[in-house]
């Protein structure tokens, strides 16, 4: 079995030692060392000729995606993102990334992230096949404006689940989303998608603007919503697109409100 060399690139340390942790049960890994930030990995990466990074995107000073626009052809190890953060997968996929890793890894996901790197690696086209990938990488890394990525990341949401390929619902396809135990339920007119994420945090960094909480365990696509009525103790009840009818708490209700009327008023 080829031996894959192998750095580690991340600015928090405990993300670095946690993934060192999880690769020593992979034989076929050998790791040469890690790296905290771009300047770094890359006088690493000239010094070792890595086959494989496992790379961080959000670090300080340069991002993992600069990193990826300063590979030469002739040091063009295999690229594995590894994040914490949902939003960043739309760009990785669209310039066919390897892999994409969400933090915590979980080992499966690991597993068939190093099989598939060592199998792409094994074969006769190998080299040539990650060198098309890194020049995708580069290509697309240059010449997208610095908002190209914002625009392409708010247009639709990633679900990942780690065993089946990423889901890209666009955001004005979604009616709305409800909890259900640690899984988050996400309504279109044709379907029902299920991802793992709180809430709050799909709130408050995932979804753009015109998503709003409408009780603790909904949200509503306010694109969606064709009239608001009232029920008894203050509180209501919306009704979508579909006619699916969702309740509002009290909670939420002046809110709602106010953010209807301003999509009314504007």
């Amino acid at each position: 079995m080829k031996q894959l060399k192998t750095l580690l690139v991340d600015d928090e340390y405990s993300a670095i030692e946690g993934l060192t942790i999880r690769l020593k049960s992979f034989s076929q890994i050998d790791i040469l060392g890690h790296a905290c930030n771009v300047a770094d990995a890359m006088t690493l990466i000239s010094a070792s000729a890595p086959d494989l990074i496992f790379l961080d995107i959000e670090m300080p000073g340069e991002s993992g995606f600069e990193l990826i626009k300063q590979l030469q052809p002739e040091s063009c190890p295999a690229i594995i993102f590894v994040t914490a953060f949902h939003q960043y997968a739309v760009q990785a996929f669209e310039v066919r990334a390897l892999d994409y890793l969400l933090k915590p890894v979980k080992r499966e996901r690991l597993a068939e992230a190093i099989a598939r790197v060592s199998s792409r690696l094994d074969s006769a086209s190998s080299k040539q096949e990650i060198l098309e990938v890194r020049d995708i990488l580069l290509n697309a890394t240059r010449q997208a404006e610095p908002s190209a990525a914002y625009r392409i990341e708010q247009e639709k949401l990633v679900i990942q689940d780690g065993h089946h390929p990423a889901q890209l619902i666009p955001y004005p396809d979604i009616l709305w989303i409800d909890a259900a135990g640690d899984y988050m339920c996400v309504h279109t007119q044709e379907d029902t998608a299920v991802m793992r994420a709180r809430m709050k945090s799909l709130i408050n960094e995932v979804l753009p603007g015109g998503f709003l909480r409408i009780h603790k365990s909904t949200i509503v696509n306010l694109q969606h919503v064709v009239k608001l009525e009232p029920l008894i103790n203050s509180e209501y009840k919306v009704i979508l697109t579909n006619s699916k009818s969702l309740k509002v708490s009290r909670t939420y209700s002046k809110q709602l409100k106010e953010s209807l009327s301003g999509c009314k008023a504007g």
